[in-house]
């Protein structure tokens, strides 16, 4: 007995190639979760931001140049007296 859909013979390989495309989406979906589960069981995320882009985020902000406060004149007379008179009015 012959396929109507493929003119082969007694099996046909339709089924067998649509089976085959999901064998193979299952087999890279697996083996993306093992990845992902390998980086999260063993935390490579946490241990990559420590040991490459921490040492390299203090080396450049330890080398800029900041502006030292404490070297700054405390002007205490710089702002205008404040008149609390004008802003509350009385009787209100």
């Amino acid at each position: 007995m012959k396929c109507k859909k493929c003119k082969k013979s007694t099996k046909c390989s339709v089924g067998g190639a649509i089976f085959k495309v999901f064998l193979k989406i299952f087999g890279v979906l697996f083996g993306v979760f093992a990845v992902l589960f390998s980086i999260f069981f063993f935390d490579l995320d946490g241990k990559l931001m420590f040991y490459v882009v921490e040492p390299f985020l203090k080396k450049h902000y330890d080398n800029m140049d900041r502006k030292d406060t404490l070297k700054k004149d405390y002007d205490i007379n710089k702002y205008p007296k404040y008149d609390y008179e004008s802003v509350y009015k009385k009787g209100e």
